[in-house]
């Protein structure tokens, strides 16, 4: 019991220490952006002349950007490594892979899309609205209460139709937004169906993320209410 309780808060205090580490990466970027208008003459921030000259003005936003940027590849490699244990784990014991709910938190980096319209505003950039796709992580918060469940022929079952019903209502709002997108330019602006054609497609893949496991998880609690 004692081996279970230690192993259980050192995976809280790794989750908190890795999502405290996502949100001063996060505080740095504002921190810079900040600094880079209010004392840089937004050089980084807004659009730069094809002369670039370096100053040391400029190492905040840059320190602050190769800091995100490790932040990320370290989170990816983390995802990867816990995908491959995970899938070792469910071959050998045919269960479903051992998740926290509370990554389900990580859902609130798609928050992060919304700086999109800031920085579409600043310099054109719309890289950040690919961050609604991190809206799909709300997902875990169900994935994490089916963890350990045995995958009998029934359980197979709920996961394929959740599945295909999330896909399905993915793909009709994809369709539907793009056949309205092609009547004409939004506002008279092509750059404008551009900005809502994207948002349109990470938010669709987030919701499918999401209907995945939050259909699967009532699909398989209403059949053993049943049972």
């Amino acid at each position: 019991m004692k081996k279970r309780v230690t192993k259980s808060s050192s995976t809280k205090k790794k989750v908190f220490a890795i999502a405290g580490a996502g949100l001063i990466c996060l505080l740095l970027i504002l921190a810079a952006s900040w600094y880079d208008i209010r004392y840089n003459d937004s050089r980084l921030v807004a659009p730069m002349n094809a002369g670039y000259v370096f100053t040391c003005k400029d190492l905040p936003m840059i320190c602050s950007i190769i800091l995100s940027c490790l932040y990320f590849l370290f989170l990816l490699v983390l995802i990867i490594k816990a995908s491959v244990k995970n899938q070792k784990h469910v071959k050998e014991t045919q269960t479903t892979r051992s998740i926290s709910p509370k990554f389900g938190f990580m859902g609130f980096f798609g928050f992060l899309g919304f700086m999109g319209f800031w920085t579409y505003a600043q310099n054109k950039s719309i890289f950040p609205f690919m961050f609604f796709l991190f809206f799909g992580f709300f997902g875990f918060f169900y994935e994490g209460k089916l963890s350990n469940t045995f995958m009998d022929e029934r359980f197979l079952e709920n996961a394929m139709k959740a599945q295909l019903a999330a896909l399905k209502i993915s793909f009709s709002i994809i369709v539907i937004a793009f056949v309205l997108l092609g009547q004409g330019a939004l506002m008279g602006n092509l750059e404008y169906n551009l900005i809502v054609g994207i948002s349109v497609v990470f938010l669709s893949l987030a919701l499918a993320i999401f209907l995945s496991e939050y259909l699967l998880y009532h699909y398989d609690h209403d059949d053993q209410c049943e049972g």
